[in-house]
């Protein structure tokens, strides 16, 4: 069986650039979605989070607003509350291993801008993925995991390669692009990938080698199912 380590934010906030905690955590959307997908596709799917704490949701991606109405917001709600027993006690994501595993995956929301881009073990273990040429997927704020992967010689693990995620026009619409300590798009640029973005909240996924990244929330089910469907 396909078994996909799927590594969820721990973190309940971020840190703003004066000093104040944003309540945030996963983005309900990109877990459920893609979750539901690797589910359907008949794969183990492994929660893990750093430190194997339980993941909190963004309480704003449940908002009736956010997701066209209060039917689709429900659907949401009922997934997570479906799945929660597994949510609470997620596997310790410094304890995984990448032979034991055939893909990562990981949803966004705020909360990997504040612990997964600053994980060292995330890094080294997304190494590890890397040299075993096993796919390695992130979806809309989560590419920010793809910061601590750093080569033998400290250079960026994902240097030149061509990705995408949330960008700094979304950051922008939002209301915190003003607000942030920095913005993703800006760091993956900086660090050397090829950013390629569509215009704001359009569904966009950009596969390079066996990087698979999604660029915003509704990217989430096509990522996950161009990824079944080329594994």
């Amino acid at each position: 069986m396909t078994r996909v380590l799927f590594v969820v934010t721990a973190a309940d906030h971020w840190t703003l650039a004066d000093g104040t905690a944003h309540p945030t955590g996963y983005w309900a959307e990109e877990l459920v979605e893609s979750h539901r997908v690797f589910e359907e596709a008949g794969y183990e799917v492994v929660i893990a989070t750093p430190g194997g704490k339980a993941p909190v949701v963004d309480q704003t991606s449940l908002a009736a607003e956010v997701n066209g109405g209060e039917e689709r917001a429900a659907e949401l709600k009922d997934y997570l509350d479906r799945l929660k027993p597994r949510l609470d006690s997620p596997a310790v994501l410094e304890d995984s291993d990448a032979k034991d595993f055939d893909f990562v995956f990981v949803p966004g929301g705020h909360g990997p801008m504040e612990d997964l881009a600053v994980s060292e073990p995330f890094g080294n273990l997304l190494v590890d993925f890397q040299n075993a040429g096993k796919t390695i997927s992130a979806v809309c704020h989560a590419p920010a995991a793809l910061l601590p992967a750093k080569k033998a010689d400290g250079s960026w693990l994902f240097d030149g390669y061509e990705l995408t995620a949330f960008t700094n026009e979304e950051e922008t619409q939002a209301g915190l692009a003003d607000k942030a300590i920095w913005l993703l798009e800006n760091r993956l640029r900086e660090q050397g990938a090829s950013f390629d973005a569509v215009g704001a909240w359009a569904p966009h996924v950009v596969v390079d080698r066996n990087l698979y990244t999604g660029q915003n929330p509704a990217s989430s089910r096509p990522l996950a199912e161009r990824i079944v469907a080329e594994l």
